[in-house]
């Protein structure tokens, strides 16, 4: 009896998998032909675009680094130019006027999220701010990301940071073939302490760091185009978990990172009723917790999100910084020439120093480690420009291009921090549309980078000590000729892209400087 049974379920497995299949193809067909008919009627009012397969359109003409290819086609088709993802109409942004417009202008038009239904819902319980929809859960998010790393909130992280960056000088001239595995433990300790409490990592680094980190992989490779079928099929995403493996897996994965957010918020607490947590953004979440009106499953996976963004995009910048060093000794030597003017030989620099400092500005827009944000959604039907953009279009940013545009950068090739610089060496008026950055790497309008703020002091007093204590130097190979970094060969690791692995020589300035930068640790 057993057997039969069991030979009956197999075969009754067999068919409703066939005509799952089935299904699928056919709405698939009905999906493309409908949104090719539908498409055919607005495309023509549309921003201009390539050419693209019948049904299909303009998805399988995509190389892996999206950015390059939109940048190609931004000298054929102009500033704004549309696409077709099999039927669902796309428009890539190509100017920092155009972003303004749109992102900034027209923000309750241009501040929606698509359906990210694996990486938004399922992975991430519809809680995780960078996929949240325009609403009201993202407004109190956001409120309470805003309120804890704003300008004034983030100078109450500036003296651990300090701490950090000699710590991080520390171990680079320690250990400086290991230099790149230092950024990234130096970025996440800073973000940890500012969000939990944490002290320092030690230079082995913590498991847990890597964990969030896997987890913030998973989410940008889910967010990808075609990852799943059910963001083609979004009915897909009623199916019962024993007939949908990704399904029963992502949700698995929801709830052992929901059970880690939540134990980093719980520790936050016990540390304030011992009385032994230092300021940080878990304290801000849970002595607010009514004020922002979020649940203590939301404030922890606020919580966790900035940590997850904040810390490989950090390390990502620096090591941009480092390739750039290695790249162009004189610009090194003019901004340790400036550090010395100001901070002299005698102590480490700190953010009483911070004046003028225009690499890390020119940093993020020369290698921008998110060369294209997130994708946005149009909440209605808008005209631009008397072009045509339907309710429901995704909006790509293309943030290199942005970055490398001969009108606001002519030589935007060479990385020359004294462009942000006048004549008397003054920090000149930012480019307008650009959140007085000077480049758009933190992005647009309402959903402009949280951390921005936490970012941009990370980036200055790392960047300060290591000119200050360290020469950075071309390798040499056995032959005695100088190892050259590629200039532009990236890899792209999921949530940032930066520089491919690449050697240098990290030397100190002077026999005083170890002794000194041990004593600003302490």
């Amino acid at each position: 009896m057993g057997q039969h049974l069991s030979s009956a379920f197999a075969v009754g497995e067999h068919s409703l998998t066939w005509w799952a299949v089935s299904l699928l193809v056919v709405a698939l067909s009905a999906k493309i032909t409908i949104g090719f008919i539908n498409g055919y009627r607005t495309r023509k009012l549309m921003p201009p675009h390539p050419p693209g397969l019948p049904l299909l359109g303009n998805i399988f003409q995509l190389p892996q680094f999206q950015w390059h290819r939109f940048t190609e086609w931004k000298a054929q088709y102009g500033d704004l130019f549309s696409l077709n993802f099999a039927g669902t109409p796309v428009i890539v942004v190509n100017s920092i006027e155009v972003a303004n417009d749109l992102y900034d202008k027209r923000s309750t038009i241009y501040s929606d999220r698509p359906p990210f239904i694996m990486a938004g819902e399922i992975l991430t319980g519809g809680i995780f701010i960078a996929f949240s929809k325009y609403g009201d859960l993202w407004r109190k998010l956001r409120r309470a990301a805003h309120e804890g790393f704003n300008v004034r909130a983030c100078e109450d992280y500036q003296p651990l940071q300090e701490k950090e960056s000699a710590r991080l000088v520390h171990h680079m001239l320690e250990e400086p073939q290991e230099w790149d595995n230092h950024l990234k433990r130096s970025a996440a300790s800073t973000v940890l302490c500012a969000t939990y409490g944490w002290i320092p990592l030690g230079k082995e680094g913590d498991p847990l760091v890597e964990r969030i980190n896997e987890l913030m992989h998973r989410l940008v490779r889910a967010s990808l185009p075609g990852a799943y079928l059910v963001e083609i099929f979004p009915i897909m995403k009623h199916l019962p978990t024993w007939m949908a493996k990704w399904k029963r897996e992502g949700l698995e994965w929801y709830r052992k990172d929901s059970v880690l957010f939540k134990q980093f918020l719980e520790d936050v607490g016990k540390k304030k009723e011992e009385g032994t947590i230092s300021p940080c953004f878990g304290l801000t979440l849970i002595e607010d917790e009514k004020k922002y009106a979020l649940n203590r499953l939301e404030s922890a996976w606020l919580a966790g999100t900035m940590f997850g963004a904040g810390a490989e995009t950090t390390a990502a910048a620096l090591s941009v910084f480092m390739l750039a060093m290695t790249l162009y000794p004189e610009t090194m030597r003019k901004a340790q020439a400036q550090i010395d003017t100001v901070v002299g030989r005698d102590r480490m620099p700190t953010f009483a120093d911070r004046d003028n400092l225009a690499l890390y500005h020119e940093i993020h827009r020369w290698r921008p480690v998110g060369p294209m944000g997130l994708p946005r959604r149009t909440m209605k039907d808008d005209w631009y420009n008397g072009y045509f953009i339907p309710a429901g279009t995704l909006v790509i940013a293309n943030v290199w291009a942005m970055n490398r545009d001969p009108k606001h950068f002519p030589d935007f090739e060479e990385f020359r921090p004294e462009r942000y610089l006048d004549a008397d060496g003054q920090l000149v008026d930012p480019i307008a549309g650009t959140h007085m950055q000077g480049h758009v790497t933190y992005g647009f309008g309402r959903r402009i980078c949280i951390g921005m703020n936490l970012a941009n002091q990370a980036l200055f007093i790392d960047i300060a000590s290591l000119l200050w204590a360290a020469t950075i130097e071309k390798a040499i190979d056995a032959d005695g000729k100088p190892i050259i970094p590629s200039r532009t060969d990236c890899v792209d690791e999921g949530l940032v892209v930066r520089p491919v692995p690449f050697e240098c020589v990290v030397k100190p300035r002077g026999g005083n400087v170890m002794p000194l930068v041990e004593q600003t640790m302490h």
